[in-house]
């Protein structure tokens, strides 16, 4: 009689209900932490529906922010989309937060955070930031053609002494930046110098300050949709530094 009991107990334990349970109450857990996405110059929330997808996978709580980066200045568009992507954070409970952004959006957050302080920050990673002020920028910004058909935002990402970025200061929160060197146009006027994807130099996305650094052979435009930049912006989220085989990277 014993046995018989022991034996169904065994069955229930192990039954396709049970098993249905425990994975049902795992998707209840709560996110480790809210993650903000801020697209780039000319892009909407759409470009970074792949890192959304991946990092909800993952468990996190998502803000995939949109702006309208084509129509205000970059003071104007950091206070806009960094609090509204907090403000959502804010509203679904969570006290800490963590960034991702592709180009632009890592000036915006810089910004920001050189203005104020940015409660529970955690973590940021940069997709081909121009932390160091743009080349392509300052060529836009020089020709008449371009001139008339660029947003405000543009003349303010050059290499210049009124360049946003370059008057930004040293990084204070943990930061990893990944920059790519695959481009197809390089053919095209006005591209910066030196290993490039197309848009930002290389050297044009390191800033003082960041804890860790990689070069990945992606280009700018397509860059957030790579298997490996979303696999190594996940495990700088989590680890505060990226998976690499080779030197670790030595922040300036």
């Amino acid at each position: 009689m014993l046995s018989l009991v022991a034996a169904v107990l065994a069955l229930s334990l192990f039954s396709p209900v049970s098993v249905a349970a425990t994975a049902a109450q795992q998707r209840l857990e709560p996110p480790a932490a809210c993650v903000v996405l801020l697209h780039g110059l000319w892009r909407s929330a759409l470009s970074m529906k792949a890192l959304q997808w991946r990092l909800e996978e993952s468990g996190y709580q998502v803000v995939n922010q949109t702006y309208p980066s084509r129509s205000y200045s970059v003071q104007q568009l950091a206070a806009m989309a960094v609090e509204q992507g907090l403000s959502a954070c804010q509203a679904s409970g969570f006290d800490r937060v963590d960034f991702v952004t592709h180009s632009l959006g890592g000036i915006l957050v810089r910004e920001y955070v050189e203005h104020q302080d940015i409660p529970g920050l955690h973590r940021v990673v940069m997709l081909a930031p121009p932390n160091g002020g743009s080349q392509l920028a300052d060529y836009a910004d020089s020709t008449p053609v371009l001139q008339a058909l660029m947003p405000q935002a543009v003349a303010q990402l050059g290499t210049s002494d009124e360049s946003v970025p370059r008057r930004l200061g040293r990084v204070t929160f943990e930061l990893g930046v990944i920059a790519g060197t695959s481009t197809y146009m390089s053919f095209l006027p006005g591209l910066p110098d030196g290993p490039t994807d197309g848009t930002v130099a290389v050297a044009e996305t390191i800033v003082p300050g960041m804890m860790d650094f990689l070069e990945l052979p992606v280009g700018h435009t397509f860059m957030m949709w790579d298997d490996e930049v979303i696999s190594q912006t996940m495990y700088f989220l989590e680890h505060g530094f990226f998976k690499r085989h080779t030197p670790p990277f030595s922040a300036p």
